[in-house]
């Protein structure tokens, strides 16, 4: 048969056509192929898994890195913002604003707390600081003159605010509700208050001055770290008897109170909602601060806790030794009244200065001591940092 017959032939064949020819059919049918067999997948999902376990504490390291980066700004603005507040006023904002008295006395208006002598206003270091870190719109609609509990404020007081709010934090960075002393919450007028959370508090030193500071006259308190001597000093309702830092109640920190120096004294520092519940409006009377877990040394602290902090020792604080109780970033004693961050392996805090160090969880627990002190005179060892 002619070849172009016998080609038209095979191609009939190709396409299952049968033929009556004598040509002889060539088939060029294609192998086919077969899918993954059950070990090549779980080898390749093996593989899949590996990588991503190899990837991802890198990508998680790296979006710390950057809530480190931002945690570290907010202070250096919170820094920069006290700085500038002295350069206007001459001195620091007050700890928290209180009316003052030396009896417990006070006008029914500021609800004076009989126990720990708070009052009204009650306005805080950071709502001090707005005005000089672009809180200005915020600022002018709180009304100073007022307590921050009246209906002028009510709403305002509940804002959140950016620079207080750390990103690694995780208890939350909504309003929170305050609470009595019982963990139910504090009713003013027949309403709950929300305020405003805040990530940073400011350094009352190493000396507390809450509950103490009021209705009693006197408080046992630590004049020396190294020896653990006490003496009983007067306080009459005036915080700056007892307070060894450059935030307490009606405090007026001028740099030239800092004798320790700025850069060797602690300012503001890190508090994460995971343990206690901070703000950055202020201290209202009655209220109480809690523990949101549990430690066999936590549990509620007076109002002053809301805004500030402190190092440690305080009224006779000593552990089991015998030793002063000092407790810096992320100590295990979990205090409401301490620094807690929950960066890996330390938190940040702000110098006097305005210079933001990170300091770790082993730092040298004397050292903590000293750079919450302003005005001790101790030597400063920062090979010990």
């Amino acid at each position: 048969m002619p070849k172009l017959e016998c080609y038209f032939a095979e191609q009939k064949s190709v396409l299952n056509t049968s033929v009556s020819t004598g040509c002889t059919i060539h088939r060029h049918d294609r192998p086919r192929r077969g899918g993954f067999t059950l070990v090549e997948l779980l080898v390749v999902i093996a593989i899949i898994g590996v990588l991503v376990g190899l990837l991802l504490p890198a990508v998680q390291a790296a979006r710390e890195a950057a809530r480190r980066m931002s945690c570290s700004n907010n202070l250096r603005q919170v820094g920069l913002a006290a700085q500038n507040y002295h350069s206007a006023y001459q001195r620091f904002p007050a700890g928290y604003v209180s009316h003052p008295t030396r009896d417990g006395s006070a006008p029914a208006s500021v609800m004076m707390d009989s126990v720990t002598w708070d009052a009204g206003p009650g306005w805080g270091w950071a709502a001090g600081l707005l005005p000089f870190a672009e809180g200005n719109a915020l600022a002018d609609s709180l009304r100073y003159d007022q307590p921050i509990w009246s209906s002028f404020n009510r709403q305002a007081i509940s804002a959140s605010i950016p620079m207080f709010l750390c990103p690694s934090a995780t208890g939350g960075d909504e309003p929170f509700e305050v609470k009595d002393q019982s963990g139910n919450p504090l009713l003013i007028g027949g309403q709950p208050m929300k305020l405003g959370r805040s990530h940073y508090v400011a350094s009352h030193g190493q000396e507390s001055c809450w509950g103490e500071c009021g209705s009693a006259a006197t408080g046992e308190v630590f004049t020396n770290i190294y020896t653990s001597t006490t003496k009983i000093v007067p306080i009459n309702g005036d915080a700056a008897n007892v307070a060894d830092g450059p935030f307490f109640r009606n405090s007026k920190t001028r740099f030239r109170d800092v004798l320790d120096g700025t850069s060797n004294t602690i300012f503001f520092g890190e508090h994460s909602s995971a343990l206690s519940e901070k703000t950055w409006v202020g201290v209202v009377p009655g209220a109480f601060t809690h523990p949101r877990f549990s430690s066999p040394e936590n549990g509620p602290d007076a109002a002053a806790t809301l805004t500030l902090v402190h190092a440690g020792p305080s009224g006779g604080e000593l552990d089991i030794t015998g030793s002063p109780i000092i407790h810096p970033v992320n100590f295990p004693t979990y205090h409401v009244g301490q620094m807690f961050a929950e960066h890996l392996g330390g938190g940040y805090v702000c110098m006097g200065d305005g210079s933001v160090r990170f300091v770790t969880n082993f730092v040298d627990l004397y050292l903590w001591a000293e750079l919450s002190s302003m005005d001790e005179h101790e030597v400063i060892d920062w090979e010990k940092f």
